[in-house]
């Protein structure tokens, strides 16, 4: 599978879950994209066109006729200056500093099963930190534009996660933390045959 793979717009839905009140994401997803659209003046076309996606898919985003991948978010997401985490964001009370585990909101990507755990509160704190699952044999592309704004840093839990960034490639163990360099085209990939547990801190710039 190459670094900018096609992506796979999947009509299935994808689902943030918490045990107190599971939820279908997209009509969020597509009202933050019409709210952010409208807020800078952009047409549908100059928006698929920053992200380097179709109006259609976007249009079909913003209608609820279809549910993002991760790979879709990190291309909208890089379009719009925004943290991928602010654009999954649920609804949430102001100021709140404690979030327990079974209130933080996960995500699971259609196309490729990976599971996203927003473990920081969304708040002033500059640093947000997510928790991911992901399968053996997955593997999400992201083009530079999502990165262009932010610094991370990868600490791999358990498995094996391939990162490459640009023309290198990272191959990370438990223990193993990665500060990424300058914004270049990446993507995370499972090589191993057991599900592969990391942290990513994201500081916005």
């Amino acid at each position: 599978m190459g670094l900018l793979a096609s992506f796979h717009y999947r009509q299935q839905r994808s689902t943030i879950v918490n045990r107190n009140d599971g939820h279908d994401p997209t009509p969020l997803i597509a009202r933050r994209l019409r709210d952010e659209r409208a807020r800078r003046g952009w047409t549908l076309d100059r928006l698929a066109q920053r992200a380097g996606v179709s109006k259609a898919m976007l249009s079909k985003l913003e209608r609820c006729e279809a549910s993002p991948t991760a790979a879709l978010l990190g291309r909208i997401s890089g379009a719009l200056g925004m943290t991928l985490s602010t654009l999954l964001a649920a609804d949430h009370e102001p100021g709140a500093r404690l979030v327990r585990r079974a209130d933080q909101p996960t995500w699971r990507d259609p196309a490729t099963g990976y599971l996203r755990r927003q473990v920081s509160p969304l708040s002033d704190l500059p640093v947000h930190l997510i928790e991911v699952e992901f399968p053996p044999g997955a593997e999400v592309a992201y083009p530079a534009a999502a990165f262009a704004f932010i610094r991370q840093a990868i600490w791999v839990i358990s498995g094996t996660l391939e990162f490459v960034e640009g023309a290198l490639l990272h191959r990370l163990r438990p223990g193993d933390c990665l500060e990424l360099g300058p914004a270049s085209d990446c993507a995370f990939r499972n090589p191993g045959r057991a599900p592969c547990r990391y942290l990513v801190a994201v500081v916005k710039r």
